[in-house]
């Protein structure tokens, strides 16, 4: 392991005349976790977090956009309102006090809105052409549109540098200003349509006014895409004799990007998620730094130290984007400091945190709780006045975020596990080879236990009386569920469920009808297990589309199995019965969500998802000898304050359930369960 000083990510960058400390930067994204389209207190803790653990350059408002009909899509900030200002001066203020530089993106988001947003103003685009992702169909900007968000973008550059900040970076991918430089965007027909230096035009306008605004030490960089990587999209040679007529305008440095954004899929591929290779543009990006001449950034499932070092040390690049690897640790870059690589709490590549914005209407790390919670959950947990006996039983998320964290806080903690490997359900949805990567949340956690000296019982069930031979002060209960089948009026013992498949103990043959009453990841790996074996599979689902929990960057590798392997789906049909029929095989019940009808499918197997039901029976024998009777303060959990309920002055421990446990959720909540706990024990 390379040392501080010779350690290439730590090594400092100058652009124009800021100095950053090291090469790693968060790259600008949106968290969506602005107030009013301004970066209040907990947007302003979330980048401070990453400054105060060692981070370079942090890049704040992904997309915040500068025009009124650029309505935000998901939580932009709005840099056309004064009132921005002093919040951007108080958190570059923060940032800097910590050690980073701060940037921010700005941009006009063109046709990537919607018409039914904000003020109700028309979209805008180059051209009149839909984008299938947002949907909406834009108008083709007039000259004096134009004029307006020339004018607009040089505003907003203006008050990034009021507030502070050390440059800005505009956006040139999926948004306004790109859409006049490609031809799979440009239709135009006045002069900036056609060639290459026609389409440039506009842009380049937008740099020249925005390198007015602002004064000659401010840094003005360029995230763009350099080939579109589509039949009739801009293409490399293109976007290259571009970006050099953007540095010409006052360019400072250029953050590449392959690929477009305007589908699912394309914004997948650009934003590679689990099951992909790593850094799959880091050649794509060092020659553009070779052609360019000018300081070059990248990020793209640049996930791990040891890539990020090899991508610096080699040249590739001069500036690494570690973005949601900083979401999984913002203390990344102080533990490669400090020399504790090995403690890095992984980014496994499962694309929660873009998900999750349109899910639940902002980021979130799928097991790190802490992110985006700055001001309510700490990232490292201090060590109590007193030490504690505790039990935890259970190794799957939440079992070991417990144990990680009541051993951090410094207590005396023994997990039990049943099974021979701890994970237990991340283990099974591991199963599928393209997520893998999810082990990283298990490894991770086992590895930070044996550090913290708890003590891991692997194949060791617990009964009653192991528990209270421990003597505990306070008992976790975190054995998960079991697969739910009782919403079957008949045939619950004639179905198979999504973990026998993956789990390997059901072998399938002939045809398999798989039910969905879920929506999550578990059917979908059901299938793609099952598809890529060669199993005809018919993906059966009351809800009107497919899976509606798994969010646009993980379900185009599930579309395309679907698509290559001629998965037949069916929607709006609920499984209500299940019958053996002639010959073994099974006739299954389908009832029609929208017509009284019932249709009936004859295959080899079933298989069904419809989430678990708590396997609590050790909570309930211990129940009993509980303080708290299982009861949990819910405002002292919110508040952060210990749990003090008392129900039965008898009990000789505090007992509680966690993840799964409780009810069917998925892996955040289980490791957010865990946590906001135990924190305070």
């Amino acid at each position: 392991m390379p040392t501080r000083a010779s350690d290439p990510l730590l090594q400092p960058f100058t652009i124009k005349d800021l100095t950053l400390r090291n090469r790693v930067v968060s790259t600008s994204h949106e968290p969506a976790f602005g107030e009013d389209g301004l970066p209040k207190d907990r947007y302003r803790a979330y980048h401070l977090e990453k400054a105060r653990g060692g981070v370079g350059l942090t890049m704040i408002g992904g997309s915040a956009v500068v025009s009124p009909d650029s309505p935000p899509s998901f939580g932009n900030l709005l840099l056309y309102r004064d009132e921005v200002v002093p919040w951007l001066r108080r958190l570059s203020d923060d940032v800097h006090e910590a050690g980073a530089a701060v940037m921010c993106q700005v941009t006009h988001l063109g046709r990537r809105t919607s018409n039914y947003a904000g003020d109700w103003l028309p979209v805008l685009a180059a051209s009149p052409l839909r984008e299938p992702a947002h949907r909406a169909f834009p108008k083709e900007a007039e000259p004096w549109d134009l004029d307006r968000i020339v004018r607009h973008y040089a505003d907003a550059a203006a008050r990034c540098e009021a507030g502070g900040l050390d440059g800005i970076e505009i956006q040139s991918y999926g948004h306004f200003l790109d859409g006049f430089v490609s031809p799979a965007t440009n239709r135009r027909q006045d002069a900036l349509g056609g060639g290459l230096a026609n389409r440039t035009a506009f842009p380049r306008r937008v740099i020249r006014a925005i390198r007015s605004a602002v004064g000659p030490g401010f840094v003005v960089g360029i995230r763009m895409s350099l080939d579109e990587d589509r039949p009739d999209g801009l293409i490399f040679e293109d976007a290259l004799a571009a970006a050099r007529r953007y540095v010409e305008d006052g360019i400072d440095f250029v953050s590449t990007v392959r690929g477009t954004i305007e589908s699912d899929a394309a914004l997948a591929r650009a934003i590679p998620s689990m099951g992909t290779p790593s850094a799959p543009f880091l050649d794509f990006t060092a020659e553009v730094r070779r052609r360019l001449g000018v300081p070059v950034m990248h990020a793209a499932r640049i996930a791990d130290v040891a890539t990020a070092r090899h991508a610096v040390r080699e040249g590739l690049l001069d500036l690494v984007g570690m973005t949601r690897a900083q979401m999984a640790d913002p203390h990344l870059v102080a533990k490669v400091a400090a020399g504790a690589e090995d403690r890095i709490r992984p980014c496994v590549g499962a694309s929660y945190c873009l998900d999750a914005i349109y899910a639940s209407g902002d980021a979130k790390c799928v097991h790190n709780p802490s992110t985006g919670r700055e001001l309510t959950l700490p990232h490292t947990v201090a060590r109590a006045a007193e030490r504690r006996r505790a039990v935890v039983v259970g190794g799957g998320p939440a079992g070991l975020e417990a144990a990680r964290v009541l051993g951090e806080r410094g207590h005396d903690v023994v997990l039990f596990e049943a099974g021979d490997q701890p994970g237990g359900q991340l283990r099974i949805a591991a199963a599928n080879p393209r997520r893998r990567d999810l082990l990283g949340i298990v490894d991770w956690r086992v590895d930070e236990c044996k550090t913290l000296g708890v003590e891991l019982r692997l194949g060791t069930p617990a009964e009653a009386a192991d528990v209270r031979a421990e003597h505990p002060d306070i008992v976790l209960i975190a054995t998960g569920g079991l697969p739910d089948t009782s919403f079957l009026t008949e045939g619950a013992g004639l179905v198979a469920d999504t973990w026998d498949v993956l789990g390997r103990t059901l072998r399938p043959r002939g045809s398999v009808l798989v039910y969905d009453d879920n929506g999550s990841y578990p059917a979908l790996d059901a299938v793609e297990v099952m598809a890529r074996q060669g199993i005809a599979v018919e993906y059966v689902t009351p809800e009107r589309t497919l899976a509606p929990d798994v969010g646009s960057m993980n379900s185009p590798a599930y579309l395309r199995v679907f698509t290559e392997h001629d998965v037949r789906t069916t929607l709006t049909h609920r499984l209500v019965s299940v019958r053996r029929a002639e010959g073994g095989r099974l006739s299954a019940t389908l009832r029609g969500e929208y017509a009284e009808r019932e249709v009936q499918r004859t295959v080899d197997h079933v298989v069904v998802e419809h989430g678990t039901l708590p396997h609590a029976d050790l909570y309930w024998d211990l129940l009993p000898g509980s303080s708290n009777l299982g009861e949990v303060d819910h405002d002292a959990l919110l508040a952060g304050r210990p749990q003090r309920t008392a129900g039965n002055p008898q009990g000789t421990y505090q007992l509680f359930r966690i993840g799964d446990a409780v009810t069917s959720r998925n892996i955040h909540a289980a490791v957010l369960d865990a946590l906001r706990l135990c924190r305070s024990v």
